[in-house]
């Protein structure tokens, strides 16, 4: 059915039922007009007291929400705070502008070693280039032995100071 087929004092299903309702004596003329003229669209006390409940745990709901809400955004205050945001900017930034330093520190120390040093290439005679390695090779075991050795006295100076503390604390 169109709507402009309507016309004002067409009856609608709704009027039918209460009317069939009325006739049949399952309700009166007069709770049909207190009912109208009621604010609430209710026709009993108990759906009124159904519709109340269900708009306070409605809202009970809504206020749950918002409080979880409330509560995630205070657990991840330190994530997106502007406060702590700026601060772990401003320390990443440091942290890049070191490596950056260490970076450029690292390849101009690379460049340098890749510079010859000078005089490297001293000129030896052909009769002495086995002897020259040989003396090499003697100089790094000296060295080799030199270190180990100097390793092994400060070993026995801490030895000598751990006991010394150990000896001490027996004493007390």
């Amino acid at each position: 059915m169109l709507q402009w087929d309507l016309s004002p004092f067409s009856v609608t299903p709704a009027a039918s039922v209460l009317a069939r309702c009325v006739s049949r004596g399952a309700l009166s003329q007069e709770e049909i007009e207190s009912v109208s003229s009621r604010p609430t669209p209710a026709f009993s006390p108990h759906l009124h007291e159904a519709e109340q409940r269900f708009r306070t745990q409605r809202q009970l709901d809504q206020l749950q929400l918002e409080m979880q809400l409330l509560q995630m955004e205070k657990q991840d205050n330190d994530i997106t705070h502007t406060f702590y945001l700026t601060q772990r900017f401003q320390m990443v930034q440091i942290f890049c502008s070191h490596l950056q330093d260490v970076l450029k520190d690292h390849t101009r120390l690379r460049q340098r070693l890749m510079r010859p040093l000078g005089r490297t290439n001293l000129p030896v005679q052909a009769q002495l280039h086995r002897s020259v390695v040989n003396s090499v090779k003697v100089l790094l075991d000296f060295i080799e032995t030199l270190e180990e050795k100097l390793k092994l006295v400060h070993s026995w100076t801490k030895t000598r100071d751990l006991l010394v503390q150990l000896r001490s604390k027996f004493a007390e």
